[in-house]
């Protein structure tokens, strides 16, 4: 785990530009990813890093332990699930109204040990060092605010700390710090990439859903997260555009229809339109990668 890395340095005409793929936040929208990824091996264009925040950190994970697209889907499945957030975290919301009893610094509206029982069931012990690609998660420093970087030890602790969504989710701990959703920092950490020494970067990420009615508590802290969510993506997203450090190829499926934060009865769909948009990049793509010295 670290905040800082070093980069890699500039390309060379001697080797094949180095490839990173970027999935941010985006709840169940991220498995669009398992598209991209049917495209770039059915191509046979390598990646050679992968970074991931928020909800992009299990695909990721799921891409860089080697996952084959079905089995992540099926994974997809059986993980992300309305069944999430049914249990509510009594004792911290007792907490957290009656004055006399002392807050929780852990506070989250949802008990979340199913999830970290779904989670251990998808990823076991697996580590980044067992990684066939070099892995990235970021996660937010819940006691100053700053982009984290994991890049060793658990797995689990690490998407876990990176979904940790405000409100809903309790911070998580790794070693002495406590970690919240790596979307307050930075929901597509396409930053991280290029201190990797990404030459390419292809990038995924989308809006968070906006809840069409606010009717509980829950749902109140989705729809803050949200709005913060989305307007940094599309700040974070212009400043690198203008920057322009690197070739920064957006891969943004486009749904005809809402895709809800819980809908993974439509994840054929999403995959589907992640991989028709990524084919739609694949000519430029494949012209970066042949480019000399690019």
């Amino acid at each position: 785990m670290s905040a800082t890395s070093e980069p890699s340095g500039p390309a060379s005409s001697h080797r094949r530009p180095r490839l990173a793929v970027v999935i941010g936040s985006g709840s169940v929208k991220c498995a669009a990813a398992l598209g991209l990824l049917k495209v770039l091996k059915r191509e046979g264009i390598g990646i050679d890093l992968l970074v991931g925040c928020s909800g992009g950190s299990l695909y990721a994970a799921m891409m860089a332990l080697g996952t084959e697209p079905a089995r992540a889907e099926e994974m997809t499945r059986a993980l992300w699930t309305k069944e999430l957030t049914a249990r509510r975290n009594r004792v911290a919301l007792l907490r957290a109204f009656v004055p006399f009893l002392k807050f929780p610094k852990r506070f989250g509206l949802v008990d979340d040990r199913l999830i970290m029982q779904r989670l251990r069931s998808a990823f076991g012990d697996a580590r980044f060092e067992q990684a066939r690609i070099p892995l990235f998660l970021t996660a937010t420093d819940f006691g100053n605010g700053e982009q984290v970087v994991f890049r060793s030890g658990s797995v689990v602790d690490a998407v876990r700390a990176s979904i940790a969504i405000p409100y809903v989710f309790e911070p998580w701990p790794v070693g002495d710090r406590l970690f919240v959703d790596g979307f307050l920092s930075d929901p597509m950490p396409v930053g991280v990439a290029i201190k990797e020494g990404a030459d390419i970067i292809v990038t995924m990420g989308f809006e968070s859903p906006y809840q069409p009615r606010v009717t509980s508590l829950l749902r109140f802290a989705f729809q803050l997260s949200s709005i913060t969510s989305n307007n940094l993506l599309r700040a974070n997203f212009s400043f690198h555009n203008l920057a322009h450090h690197n070739e920064i190829i957006p891969i943004v499926p486009q749904f005809k229809e809402r895709i809800g934060l819980f809908d993974t009865h439509r994840i054929p769909y999403v995959i589907e339109e992640g991989e028709r948009a990524a084919e739609q990049q694949l000519p430029y793509l494949r012209r970066l990668l042949a480019a000399p010295g690019a």
